[in-house]
């Protein structure tokens, strides 16, 4: 096997090991002597898998003290983040930051899009929503999630920014396991069915500010639901 496998495997599993929480954030990890004795491989191939993790901002060297994990804050890895938060064991923490994130990407993208949009676009937005409608009549939880993806993911595309939509491309996973999860609930669904008609009432306008408001309005809302009927906590501090 070829030396850059090795230090791979090494440094994906000393990566598994953290987000299972075996090393918590400011805690150091194993040295070099007891990792190579685990995975069978020479320090070398650990320096170098530990030197992967470091360039990732995951973990840090400190020079005399050893090496230690970083607070996921720190870390500079989408595909180390994105992994933390499917595997990792703070999903309340994950599901807020993840609607903080959609919150401030979606409603820009809501506001370019409402001078964009075309007139079939609008008429596929109101499709999508129609979707929703009638899987909520069907509890069909699969296909609810499908079209309730599809409507933002359209208003994306719609925004005319190309960044956005490549931004929020590596999230579609996390994404759909999320709203997998918060969807099983009807009056969310309830819920989510009358904003995305607001959001495309608004769009249809043609009013910037009032389609942002609208989007807004939603992940608010989104947010609130998470928090009282899916981790049944009070407010925002208590996620925090």
């Amino acid at each position: 096997m070829a030396r850059k496998s090795l230090v791979g495997m090494v440094a994906d599993e000393l990566l598994d090991r953290i987000i299972a929480g075996d090393f918590p954030s400011g805690t150091p990890v194993p040295g070099e002597l007891e990792l190579s004795a685990k995975h069978d491989v020479s320090r070398m191939t650990v320096r170098e898998a530990m030197k992967t993790l470091a360039a990732q901002g995951i973990l840090s060297v400190e020079r005399g003290r050893g090496t230690f994990v970083n607070p996921l804050n720190r870390w500079a890895s989408l595909e180390a983040v994105l992994r933390a938060a499917s595997e990792g064991t703070d999903e309340a923490r994950t599901a807020v930051q993840l609607i903080e994130l959609r919150r401030m990407l979606e409603t820009g993208a809501c506001e370019l899009a409402a001078s964009r949009i075309s007139g079939a676009e609008i008429q596929t937005l109101h499709n999508h929503v129609e979707a929703m409608a009638d899987a909520h009549k069907n509890n069909d939880v699969g296909a609810f999630v499908e079209a309730d993806l599809a409507f933002h993911d359209l208003i994306l595309q719609a925004s005319g920014n190309v960044f956005v939509a490549v931004l929020f491309q590596p999230l579609q996973r996390l994404l759909e396991k999320r709203r997998t999860e918060t969807s099983r609930v009807r009056l969310i669904q309830e819920h989510a069915i009358g904003h995305h008609r607001h959001i495309t009432a608004a769009l249809e306008s043609g009013d910037s500010s009032r389609a942002r408001i609208a989007m807004d309005e939603h992940m608010q809302q989104t947010l609130d639901d998470l928090r009282t009927l899916v981790l049944g906590v009070a407010g925002p501090d208590s996620v925090a």
